[in-house]
């Protein structure tokens, strides 16, 4: 099957318009919590579990130094807790307290919320989309 590389581009085109643009919810998040959008993304993944630094900075894409300032502002704010790793004492496991994962459900409540011109679709075609997105990201 044949194709169309410019069509290809032009539906890449608008779903990131449609995403990153229009219905972009980090500033959202951001005033919604009260700090960076790398800090909220951090509780979002230490919601799932705990990480080591290490881990957390490779799921963040960030490096030591940073994911430490990160992680000292979530301690601070009384979001995290880190404690020495049980098998390595070498290494810092972070966990989300009480509040953290409150802060990161509303995170997800947040960027989980579909814009109106998805919901406001018509059944078939939502139908149709979810098929495709659903086969795109397997």
């Amino acid at each position: 099957m044949s194709h169309d590389p410019q069509m290809a581009t032009r539906v890449w085109h608008g779903m990131r318009a449609l995403v990153l643009d229009r219905y972009d919810r980090r500033k959202e998040v951001c005033d919604a919590l009260d700090m960076s959008f790398i800090r909220a993304k951090a509780l979002r993944r230490l919601a799932v579990a705990p990480l080591t630094m290490r881990q957390l900075a490779a799921e963040l894409s960030t490096d030591a130094p940073y994911t430490t300032l990160v992680v000292d502002d979530l301690v601070r704010r009384g979001m995290v807790v880190r404690d020495v790793h049980p098998q390595d004492r070498r290494q810092k496991t972070v966990t989300v307290t009480a509040e953290g994962e409150k802060a990161a459900a509303l995170a997800e409540a947040i960027l989980g919320e579909p814009p109106p011109p998805l919901r406001d679709l018509d059944p078939v075609d939502l139908a149709t989309l979810d098929r495709i997105v659903t086969a795109l990201t397997r």
